[in-house]
């Protein structure tokens, strides 16, 4: 009887275990097609899995959250995920941001300079990290503007749901929201345009009612309009069904007209549109010949950029054109508005702001333009965005700041009636104020406009027989524009291994390479990107400041042997996995860089498998890097595979997943120097 007890407990383990295994891989399944929530719903399931995977399984929770825009929630599982040692340098990145999202300014600093020493590859993640340590820097700075001005939730129409990118048009607030019944790939309901009276004051509001049928869509996400002027053309954004047939496979822009007596007419789409890029979130101009938009199509400086386009009155446009890098950064722009007074309003992740998207007017001064945070309490640590204004002086915008009735909220000020007034109100002005003054807020002045010159300098170095980094003297460095691949300068290093001060220009990238006799040349990308430091951080007409980087050059000799970090396959596999083909494009470029050399590509294995198996997995291994390499245009002749197996074990007795790593390894070493 006891056996059989027995024998019925281990089935009921195996059980178990199969069935969180099965939960895990549907919960991965579900985060790889988008459904965020129901890979949360899945993956939270799992308590039960190999040491070895629960890293990632820690990650991908995290990653929902934050692609489904709840990055406080992400954080528990970001640190989870570390503590079970993810391998992933972008973690340190999203964790950063989810930790600004939450208000923790200082952790989330410590973070991002993390993920900086890490050397990412990734551009527009090393910019947006690099701003992102400025902006930390101004954070009080920020705090300090406060404003007059108190915002209420707008309670009568927002819900559990989303409610967002409020639009004023005569006495109707037109807004965005999540109440459609039936919902888009990722399992959330699709959003649709919908309007609602105002009355006499903001709080007598009418019934809630579709925005137009002839615009309404149950299978689309419709939303983000703007008018005219005269309010008898709008264009909005309109998503695909999420079905595979959908030739646009993101948001495009869809313009409509109102007819006397009939309504809307049926959309039309807009020609600037790139149906191959998201565009969305329009402005009219207040004349209503110029059509601000957001967009992520090629050619930008990050994620969504603001551009602009013309419209004639005819509704042709004309070809659009990117606002720039004073107003576009490595994040993402977005929701313009341009006031009655012709200020433009936007959001953004990119320019320094205390939470995600923050709200910013762009200010023209001497002929340049800048851009500044509208503060608080207009800003929170979360998203806030979509700002609109109404003739009348009220303000609207979006948020997901803590204390609202669901996900995005509309929140407003109403501005005061002629018998409300103060002596120092102006029912004609902005009702930005300022909390000493009383009068228009500082968005509306003149700002003065500091420069700073930048400059570089370097150390050369390499490691002694004790392992210690020493400088390296007569080191030939050579500094490289790489946007106009021109040589800058070429200059040699003193006793001391330093060479600069080299003069950079505030968008600049640039290589710094540095080769010497029985070394291997190396390289290093340097970029100006996301490094210039906002205005509100000087304090002097012009600022004198330096960037400090070092190389480091390896002695070589025959029989020398280099690591090859990060080179990762899948169990059982030997096909090139793309984070090992990240580095070996770094070993493709040191074979460039070094054309004197041969080399043989060792491949190790762990000894948790039979010592022949380990040998034929190892050289397979060995051999698909060396077949990688050759495509990337590096010569045969050059290179050796060899698979090693088990039989050079750094750690002989290895215990832990970390140890079995040590020893599953990728090196190379030189055999021959002509």
């Amino acid at each position: 009887m006891k056996r059989l007890l027995n024998i019925i407990v281990l089935f009921c383990i195996a059980n178990s275990v199969l069935g969180q295994i099965q939960t895990y891989k549907r919960g991965l399944a579900s985060f790889d097609k988008g459904q965020y929530d129901l890979a949360i719903k899945d993956l939270t399931k799992v308590t039960n899995i190999a040491e070895t995977e629960k890293a990632n399984l820690y990650y991908k929770i995290a990653e929902s959250y934050r692609l489904s825009n709840r990055w406080v929630e992400a954080v528990p599982y970001y640190e989870k995920a570390f503590e079970a040692k993810i391998a992933n340098p972008e973690a340190h990145f999203h964790y950063a941001f989810a930790l600004k999202a939450a208000g923790n300014y200082d952790l989330a600093l410590k973070e991002l300079q993390q993920f900086i020493d890490s050397k990412s590859t990734i551009k527009a993640y090393n910019e947006k990290a690099y701003r992102e340590v400025n902006t930390l820097k101004t954070i009080d700075e920020i705090k300090k503007k406060q404003s007059v001005v108190a915002f209420k939730n707008l309670s009568q129409v927002n819900t559990k749901g989303s409610e967002f990118a409020p639009m004023v048009r005569g006495d109707e607030l037109i807004f965005t929201a999540s109440r459609k019944s039936k919902t888009y790939s990722n399992g959330l309901p699709y959003v649709g345009l919908y309007k609602v009276k105002i009355d006499k004051t903001i709080s007598e509001m009418g019934k809630i009612e579709k925005f137009s049928d002839a615009i309404f869509d149950d299978e689309r996400n419709e939303g983000t309009p703007t008018f005219s002027p005269d309010g008898k053309t709008m264009i909005y954004a309109r998503g695909n069904t999420g079905k595979r047939k959908d030739l646009s496979p993101d948001m495009d822009l869809y313009i409509a007209r109102y007819v006397d007596g009939s309504g809307w007419t049926e959309p039309r789409y807009v020609s600037a549109s790139d149906s191959a890029s998201w565009d969305g979130s329009p402005a009219f101009s207040r004349d209503g010949k110029t059509i601000y938009f957001a967009s992520n199509r090629p050619g930008g400086f990050g994620g969504l950029d603001l551009y602009r386009v013309n419209m004639d009155a005819s509704g042709r446009f004309g070809n659009p054109a990117n606002m720039g890098k004073e107003i576009n950064t490595a994040g993402d722009e977005m929701f313009p508005y341009v006031s009655e007074d012709g200020k433009l309003y936007f959001a953004s992740d990119g320019h320094p702001g205390l939470g995600k998207l923050d709200l910013f007017l762009a200010v023209r001064a001497g002929g340049k333009v800048t851009v500044e945070n509208m503060g608080i309490p207009y800003n929170s640590n979360m998203d806030d965005f979509g700002l609109v204004m109404s003739k009348r002086g009220d303000v609207f915008f979006s948020s997901n700041r803590a204390g609202g009735l669901g996900d995005d909220d509309i929140y407003y000020y109403e501005a005061p009636t002629k018998t409300e007034l103060t002596d120092n109100d102006d029912p004609s002005k902005n009702p930005l104020l300022s909390p000493k003054t009383g009068n228009p807020d500082s968005t509306s002045k003149v700002l003065e406009i500091k420069t700073v010159n930048y400059y570089l300098v370097g150390t050369i170095t390499s490691k002694n027989s004790a392992n210690v980094f020493t400088p390296l003297d007569s080191a030939r460095v050579r500094i490289v524009d790489a946007d106009q691949d021109q040589i800058i300068t070429e200059l040699t290093t003193g006793k001391d291994g330093k060479f600069g001060p080299i003069p950079l220009k505030v968008d600049g990238n640039y290589l710094v390479m540095a080769k010497k006799p029985n070394f291997l040349t190396n390289r290093e990308e340097f970029s100006m990107s996301g490094r210039d430091i906002p205005q509100s951080l000087l304090k002097k007409p012009v600022t004198d400041t330096t960037f400090y980087t070092s190389l480091n050059l390896e002695q070589v000799f025959v029989g020398k042997t280099f690591r090859v970090d990060n080179i990762y396959y899948d169990l059982d596999k030997w096909d090139i996995r793309p984070d090992a083909a990240t580095e070996l494009n770094k070993l493709v470029q040191t074979l460039n860089d070094n054309p004197q050399i041969k080399i043989e590509l060792g491949s190790h294995t762990d000894a948790r498998a039979t010592e022949v198996y380990n040998l034929r997995l190892s050289q397979k291994r060995a051999e698909s890097a060396i077949n990688y390499i050759v495509s990337k245009g590096v010569a045969r002749e050059r290179l050796s595979a060899k698979g090693y197996g088990e039989s050079e074990l750094i750690i002989k007795n290895a215990k832990t997943e970390e140890e079995h790593q040590t020893n599953r390894r990728t090196e190379f070493k030189v055999v021959e120097i002509e």
